[in-house]
This record gives structure tokens, C-alpha cells and sequence, in this order.
């Protein structure tokens, strides 16, 4: 959101793949030994989840086009790619493919963007999932995927522990099962089965992405309709501020360090995810299918029992998991011409053509916000169990990427670790980023 901001999004460990800055998407010519230059693509993305398999699709494009030298560059995890690719603009170092979130990020790098309207793959979108990057009726950016997250647990944990996951569709029922749990770990009664379970959660509080964009946008995308009205919402009403307490504070005291809160300050993705639920050290994290391939790497086996259950939060609806587009890719209109076309054919062939398509849905664990993929389909439990929750229309929108510029990390994410750490109280938490949301909507 990665996110998602990333992802994240997004979404642990700075990835840094094979990466040579020579220009700034330099152009093919023809060098004082006759040999032409190739024409470069400089990428810069957030997606670390899937960094390895990018680099090889890059190299399998390049072997069928000669001609083109792809470098990627991958921040994200548990580094703020926003801040990152401002840094890499300052630097004067710009790529030629960089990411956006949304309608915000859309306006912040507006003079940036190049009109991509006219790409075959647009007709190719599915409902919905261009809106966060059309503007002035052009369209600017190319969806990664679909995809969506919750309360990703251990089946296996959870049937020794007596508890059926999919039948937890409600706060109170969460809540129940989180203490049954609990009790169960304590006694040592599951210590047998699972030598390494010492909790329930890990919550990474010190992925302010986590807690302050994925977290609040489960409570808020049931405030908002979309990202659209969220960037152009002037007051922020927070109107289950108390579901949304109830999760931060359940996560929270059910983790590793639930009587240091303040230590969970410290805890980043790749504790939560690779040291976290890849070895059955916790039962619960907060998460999406991103993280299938991750653990996978970590244990096969642990990968096959992942499922998710929903974000209830109390009041609202607490039977949906939150869908939605993590970023999207953008073309520096401001590069060579040629550098911007093999950009623009390197991202088709990835999107479109049936090796693209394999790398998509069977590499990168994507699920496609694109038509055409109607005979590929998620062959990971994380990716079935999304797609079962769109088929069931058990979904409430990806709306953060509506937020004012940096909001969700640097202001409430920040509140969120005060609050963790006895800085702040709930109340002061909410007040101060309900400010802190009109101040930078004037």
C-alpha cells in the first residue's frame, strides 16, 4: 500500500534491486563505437512484496526488446515512499515511472503526470478503478491491482484453540474469540502444538501505514463513499472513532508487548509478518493478501493456512473488509519521448500480454483490476479469500488515499504511537487529527 501508500503500502525491509542511475531515462544513440545505447527506464516503486519477481519480469521484457534497459528501484515497507520519492525529484535524479495513490497525490504531482488516456489498457479497467487517478476528464495513472485486507489468521491456531474463524463476523464475536485465545496461550494449553505461540497480535505500531492509513480507513471508508469524496471532504466528522479505539486498543493489549504498549512503538512489518505469523509466533496480524508471498517465503506450509477475517468495526459495518487499488503507475511526462514509450510498452506488456499476466497473478500474487484475466485466478488462499469477499459484495471502499497529503502517517499515525506510549489520550488523539484535517483543507 503497499498500501499504500503505500502499501504499501504497501505495505517491512527496504528492498533495493539491481539498480544503475545512468540519466534520467536516457535515450537510444549511437555511440563513438557504432554500437547503439540502449534507451533506459528508470522505476521507482513501493510494492516490496514483490520485488524480486519485478526484477524478473523487467529482465524477461528486456530479453524479447534489446533495445531497452529497465533499473527499478523499490522503497517501501517500512520506509515512507511519499517522502522517498520526493527526495529522488529534489535530487534531480527523476525516473521515468513512479507511483501515485490517488486523488491527492494526482494534484501534489499534477505538472508531473503524463496523460496516459489513450493506452490500450484503459479500456481494459474495470468499474471504478480509474476514478482515484482522472482529472480534468484525462486519465493518469495505471491500477497495480485489487486488493484488499483484514485479520489475517491461522486456521490451524485456531481450530486447536476450538474457534471457528469463519464465523467471526461481528466486533463482539472478535473480541470473544481474542480472549479465548488469549486464555488458551497463556495456559500453555496450545504450547504443545505451536512451541513458538507467545501471543495473539503483533501490531506494528511503528508502521505509522498500518495504523494510520489501513487501520483508520476500515473506520473511515464507512464514513466516505470513495477516495474522491474523502479529498474533497473540508471537516472530518470521525463518526466511529470508538470502533475504531476498540480495534487499536484489542490489537494492542493482545500483542507481545500488550502491558509495554510503548514498545510496540518499535515494532516494524517485518516483525509482524516474516517473525510474526510466518513462524506461528502470533496467531492474528493486521494485514492483505500482499503478505501471501512473504510468509510463503518464510514456510510454505504456515502460507497454506493463512485466512482472513473482517475489520469489525463496532457500530458500522463489521462484516466487509476494505478493497480497493494500492497505487498506480505514472509516467514522468517531463523524460525523453522514447524512454516514455518503452515505459509506457514495458507497462502494457506487463498488464496485457499473457506473460505479463502470468507474472501477475501467479508471481506477484496480484489480483488484476483489468479485464481480461477471466482464466487466471488466485491460486493463494489470501487471494481466493478476497475474491470471495467481492463476490459476496462484503466490502467497504480503500478511501486513504483521499486523505490530505501525509495526514494519515505523520499526524494520526504519530498521534496513535502517543496514545500507545500514555502521551495522549483517545480524545486528544481524534481532536487533534480532526484539526489537523481541516487546517490542511484551507
Amino acid at each position: 500500500m503497499k498500501k499504500r501508500r503505500l502499501l504499501v503500502l504497501t505495505m517491512g525491509l527496504t528492498s533495493v534491486l539491481t539498480f544503475t542511475m545512468l540519466g534520467c531515462g536516457k535515450s537510444a544513440e549511437t555511440s563513438s563505437t557504432g554500437k547503439e545505447d540502449k534507451t533506459e527506464v528508470n522505476i521507482f516503486q513501493f510494492k516490496v512484496e514483490v520485488a524480486e519477481e519485478f526484477k524478473k519480469a523487467a529482465k524477461e521484457y528486456e530479453k524479447e526488446n534489446t533495445n531497452i534497459k529497465i533499473n527499478v528501484e523499490t522503497v517501501g515497507g517500512g520506509d515512507n515512499y511519499g517522502a522517498a520519492l520526493k527526495a529522488k525529484f529534489q535530487s534531480g535524479k527523476e525516473p521515468t515511472v513512479f507511483n501515485v495513490g490517488g486523488p491527492q497525490d494526482v494534484k501534489d504531482w499534477k505538472k508531473k503526470l503524463d496523460d496516459l488516456s489513450k493506452e490500450p489498457w484503459v479500456s481494459k479497467a474495470l468499474p471504478g478503478m480509474l476514478d482515484g487517478v482522472t482529472m480534468d476528464k484525462k486519465i493518469y495513472g495505471l491500477p497495480y491491482n485489487t486488493e484488499g485486507y483484514g485479520l489475517i489468521y491461522n486456521k490451524d491456531i485456531f481450530k486447536a484453540a476450538g474457534i471457528d474463524g469463519s464465523k467471526i463476523n461481528s466486533y463482539a464475536k472478535l473480541e470473544d474469540a481474542v480472549k479465548k485465545l488469549d486464555l488458551k496461550i497463556k495456559s500453555g494449553e496450545l504450547k504443545k502444538s505451536f512451541p513458538k505461540l507467545e501471543s495473539v497480535f503483533e501490531f506494528p505500531a511503528k508502521e505509522k501505514w498500518v495504523t494510520g492509513l489501513h487501520s483508520s480507513n476500515a473506520v473511515l471508508g464507512q464514513e466516505f463513499k470513495n477516495s474522491i469524496e474523502a479529498y474533497n471532504t473540508k471537516k472530518l466528522l470521525f463518526k466511529y472513532e470508538d470502533g475504531y479505539k476498540k480495534l487499536i486498543d484489542l490489537q494492542s493489549n493482545h500483542s507481545s508487548n500488550g502491558n509495554f504498549r510503548e514498545k510496540l512503538n518499535a515494532v516494524d512489518y517485518a516483525t509482524q509478518v516474516e517473525q510474526g505469523l510466518a513462524i506461528e509466533r502470533v496467531a492474528i496480524i493486521q494485514q492483505g493478501n500482499w503478505v501471501y508471498g512473504q510468509v510463503k517465503g518464510v514456510d510454505e506450509e504456515v502460507a497454506e493456512k493463512l485466512d482472513i477475517i473482517p475489520i469489525p468495526v463496532q457500530g458500522g459495518k463489521e462484516d466487509c473488509i476494505p478493497v480497493g487499488v494500492p497505487m498506480y503507475w505514472v509516467i514522468n511526462k517531463d523524460q525523453p519521448d522514447q524512454a516514455k514509450k518503452a515505459a509506457k510498452d514495458f507497462l502494457n506488456w506487463l498488464y496485457t500480454s499473457d506473460r505479463g499476466k502470468d507474472y501477475v497473478v501467479n508471481k506477484f500474487f496480484f489480483i488484476p483490476a483489468l479485464k481480461g484475466y477471466e482464466n487466471i485466478k488466485p491460486n493463494d488462499p489470501l487471494g481466493k479469500s478476497i475474491l470471495a469477499y467481492i463476490e459476496k459484495g462484503k466490502t467497504t471502499p480503500w478511501v486513504f488515499m483521499g486523505y490530505p497529503t501525509a495526514w494519515g502517517e505523520d499526524t494520526l499515525g504519530v498521534n496513535i504511537q502517543k496514545y500507545l506510549s500514555g502521551k495522549m489520550s483517545w480524545d486528544e488523539v481524534i481532536r487533534e487529527s480532526k484539526a489537523q484535517w481541516e487546517k490542511s483543507r484551507k
